[in-house]
């Protein structure tokens, strides 16, 4: 099974700092896809649905801050703007409009790096106890979210990127139901079918790979007509 990578969607215009953006994400294991217009990044954020997304306000096409009240209108992806606009009113203005953080222009390759970190560790709280890592853990079932691993016990199960995806989500929502149409969009962006085929074939194959029974399931539960919820996480309490 090929590796699971975190996906990063760099919406950036001046072609130097976008490649040395993904320069320094290649590097660190993450997959890139660099637009350079913002039509280009709200589309290309639909269709791949990126685990993070670093967004420039100065684009040729579409003010920055537009992009983001676009995507916020139906993805929660942490968004981290990347600008050379320093005012405070700026910074004020993306923050409370949904991004996840605000990096001023220029930067380090650690800067860049642990800020990513940071915002991709929020949306999977809560945080192992000892560790300080964010993870998943009830019955035995065990997901290490920053290696993006998952496991029964002491065994490895592997997933697909998508079945990852979907366990994941649960994961970090761990307690409430999910309805069908939020994964759907979440997973597969605001245009994708609602039908729920895809989805209960994905859900399927990972109930096979993770339940002793998958029709009587100890981690995932289906709310008939409604959506998913997964187990409350042990390190939730």
């Amino acid at each position: 099974m090929s590796e699971l990578k975190l996906t990063a969607l760099i919406i950036e215009d001046e072609e130097n700092i976008g490649n040395f953006m993904s320069a320094i994400l290649k590097a660190n294991g993450y997959k890139v896809i660099l637009c350079a217009t913002g039509e280009q990044g709200i589309q290309c954020a639909e269709s791949y649905c990126p685990d993070i997304i670093l967004l420039d306000l100065g684009l040729p096409d579409i003010d920055g801050m537009e992009v983001l009240k676009e995507i916020r209108r139906w993805a929660v992806t942490p968004i981290i703007i990347i600008s050379a606009r320093n005012l405070e009113a700026e910074k004020v203005s993306a923050l409370d409009a949904g991004a996840d953080d605000y990096i001023t222009k220029p930067f380090g390759n650690e800067e860049l790096l642990a800020r990513i970190r940071t915002a991709l560790r929020h949306r999977r709280q809560p945080l192992q106890a000892d560790t300080g890592t964010p993870v998943y853990c009830a019955k035995g079932l065990k997901i290490d979210f920053d290696k993006r691993r998952v496991f029964i016990g002491e065994k490895e199960i592997r997933l697909t990127q998508i079945e990852y995806k979907l366990v994941s989500l649960l994961a970090e929502n761990a307690g409430r139901v999910i309805t069908y149409e939020a994964i759907i969009r979440d997973i597969w962006g605001p245009h994708a079918d609602t039908n729920n085929q895809i989805l209960r074939v994905n859900m399927a194959n990972i109930r096979r790979k993770i339940e002793k029974n998958p029709a009587t399931p100890q981690y995932i539960f289906t709310e008939v007509g409604v959506g998913y919820r997964m187990l409350e996480n042990e390190f939730s309490n």
